[in-house]
């Protein structure tokens, strides 16, 4: 091993616990958006911000606008997921607006390594998504690439949905990948977290958790989050 793989897997380790929350923002009430983001703030680890187009997915969300707004009232690490046909078309703009870090499929990207260096060039984190169908193989070649690795546990373009068990060996490949290669790639699981599944993505080898519904939409979403993290805490 390498001295920058030495350093690549201490971090590693050290990143491996304690597990990190991204609150995604889809869930949340929009109304009073600035409001739920400084609710939850101090308690989580980054803010997962949906883009959805209306044509890699069946729907529209959110896009440059409502990142630029939340910059100045937000300290977070904006996780933006752009589920969009082009976004290596916005990246310049995305990071202007105050994203730090941009995910995008392998599905519109088969071969991402042009567009993982767009967004390095635009002062970028670059991480790529798969989706539920979609092979581990698919992503494989370029994990390498990436800061961040997003296995989707549920089909993306509507939050709410179920819990997609049958997607964490895909999230195990992608953990034995990092750990063999001694990466520092985070491994996030996207879709259906609560406080029951997050165990399994957690025992899967995954090291950040996209919640959405089980926390904007709980009763109290401070309790919730701190639930979240006993429950994958205590996951080894």
């Amino acid at each position: 091993m390498t001295p920058k793989q030495h350093d690549s897997f201490l971090h590693f380790l050290a990143m491996r616990t304690p597990p990190r929350i991204a609150p995604s923002i889809l869930a949340a009430n929009f109304a009073i958006l600035g409001e739920e983001v400084a609710r939850v703030e101090p308690h989580v680890d980054m803010l997962h911000i949906d883009v959805m187009d209306g044509h890699f997915v069946p729907n529209i969300s959110l896009g440059i606008p409502v990142i630029a707004a939340l910059r100045p009232v937000s300290n977070l690490l904006f996780d933006c997921h752009l589920m969009t046909t082009n976004p290596d078309a916005y990246l310049g703009e995305l990071r202007g607006a105050g994203a730090d870090q941009v995910t995008v499929h392998i599905e519109a990207f088969p071969n991402p390594a042009s567009v993982a260096e767009q967004a390095r060039a635009a002062g970028l984190r670059f991480g790529l998504v798969l989706n539920p169908p979609t092979p581990y193989s698919a992503i494989e070649p370029y994990i390498e690439l990436c800061d961040i690795v997003v296995v989707m546990s549920v089909h993306p373009g509507f939050g709410g949905q179920a819990f997609l068990e049958e997607t964490m060996p895909k999230v195990e490949m992608v953990r034995k990948f990092v750990d063999s290669a001694a990466l520092a790639t985070d491994i996030q699981v996207d879709g259906g977290v609560d406080a029951t599944t997050i165990a399994t993505a957690r025992a899967a080898g995954a090291d950040v958790f996209v919640a959405g519904t089980s926390v904007f939409r709980a009763p109290d979403p401070v309790q919730a989050i701190a639930q979240l993290k006993a429950t994958a805490g205590g996951v080894r």
